[in-house]
């Protein structure tokens, strides 16, 4: 007999199949990876020396948030490693997320753990205690002591603190640091911009190859979410729900995440619902989700003065919907009103100059330079790049919780 408590739960999920295959981590199999096969190819030509023992080329790839630039570097090296394993030679590669391993040594101390066989090379790799200068020491002795070949992937390489370690993995053979192994990195950035601001040795040496990543359009993303559409148990999803959740994906920036995202919250929804299936309206709500989901981890971790700088700006654009950007002085002083309703000093003109600068960077607003001509010269306007009512939405949780 079971127990009274064991209907709390239910044993048997009537929407979805495999949901799995909706979670974004998820590399999906060859088959499943949908409207990259120009980008896939060039990558592959790119690195293809290495499955002959040779040095692949470094590589950067550009593309805004969720055009499969992660995605596709992962299933290339994952592909690569296979057939050099095929061909008698000895390849890996490693994984590092920068937004979450931001410094140097994090970074370099994730690299060496995940290709580290303690048992072969008899050498430990702790999560820290180590200095930066001991990690790379250690990373050179399991890289030539365990592999010909290696990729490095650098997922959001322009969260880096600095160009340290891009120095240091890119420059390794010739400095000597490595003897028998051979390295290629593949730096990975949302941001079309970010090689300007790098150290001119590193553009030389990392630089080798660029790929930029066009968003998906809507039939794209169609076919993405069809090729994951077994992820729900069969004739769960109505016919115009992909189609729609591809409508308003492609509407915004042609994001493949948000897409799927948008997919598996509509089956968490018909499934809170107790709905038999799921259904177009379900796709409206799930949207709203995904940006909501999406904007808190945008800002998780960010300081009060942060969002309330963030909050001026919600609260210009929900008041003058007609007007696209707003200068600074106009935010500041609604960032005033907002402090002095929080019960909290101000922060300079400057410093909320440079917060606006950081939302910019994290792609939460937009900034451009106007002119005022001559009577006022030029000037910045910021413009927000979420949607204001979630992003007070979120504000208020954050600053309530």
């Amino acid at each position: 007999m079971s127990s009274s408590g064991d209907d709390l739960f239910t044993r048997d999920d009537p929407i979805f199949e495999n949901k799995e295959l909706l979670e974004i981590n998820h590399l999906p199999e060859e088959g499943r990876i949908v409207g990259r096969d120009d980008e896939i190819a060039d990558l592959a030509n790119a690195v293809n020396p290495a499955i002959f023992g040779q040095s692949p080329s470094n590589l950067l790839i550009y593309g805004k948030t969720g055009t499969g630039k992660s995605l596709c570097a992962k299933h290339i090296s994952e592909r690569l490693v296979r057939v050099a394993t095929e061909e008698g030679v000895t390849a890996e590669f490693a994984y590092v997320d920068c937004a979450q391993d931001s410094t140097e040594t994090q970074a370099v101390q994730t690299i060496a753990y995940s290709l580290n066989d303690s048992e072969r090379t008899d050498i430990k790799i702790p999560d820290k205690g180590l200095s930066t200068s001991t990690y790379y020491k250690r990373l050179w002795t399991v890289l030539d002591s365990q592999y010909e070949v290696v990729l490095i992937i650098l997922d959001e390489v322009d969260k880096l603190d600095d160009d340290d370690i891009l120095m240091q993995l890119s420059r390794a053979g010739e400095a000597g640091k490595l003897e028998d192994c051979k390295i290629g990195v593949i730096g990975i950035s949302n941001k079309i911009k970010y090689k300007d601001r790098m150290d001119e040795r590193v553009k030389s040496s990392l630089c080798e190859r660029e790929f930029v990543f066009p968003p998906y359009d809507a039939n794209q993303l169609r076919d993405i979410m069809q090729a994951r559409s077994d992820a729900f148990k069969d004739g769960i999803l109505e016919p115009s729900v992909i189609p729609r959740a591809a409508a308003l994906a492609a509407r915004e920036h042609g994001d493949a995440r948000k897409a799927i995202d948008i997919l598996r919250y509509a089956g968490e929804i018909a499934q809170s619902n107790g709905s038999e299936t799921v259904r177009e309206e379900y796709v409206v709500q799930a949207r709203e989700r995904a940006e909501t989901d999406r904007f808190r981890e945008l800002i998780r971790g960010s300081t009060p003065h942060s969002r309330y700088v963030l909050q001026a700006l919600a609260v210009l654009a929900l008041n003058t919907p007609d007007e696209d950007g707003f200068r600074t002085t106009r935010i500041f002083d609604v960032y005033e009103e907002i402090c002095r309703q929080e019960g909290s000093d101000t922060l300079s003109l400057r410093r909320v100059r440079d917060l606006l600068k950081e939302h910019a960077f994290l792609d939460i607003i937009e900034q451009s330079r106007q002119s005022g001509g001559s009577a006022e010269g030029s000037y910045t306007e910021h413009q927000l790049l979420e949607d204001p009512d979630v992003v007070r939405k979120v504000l208020v949780e954050t600053d309530d919780a």
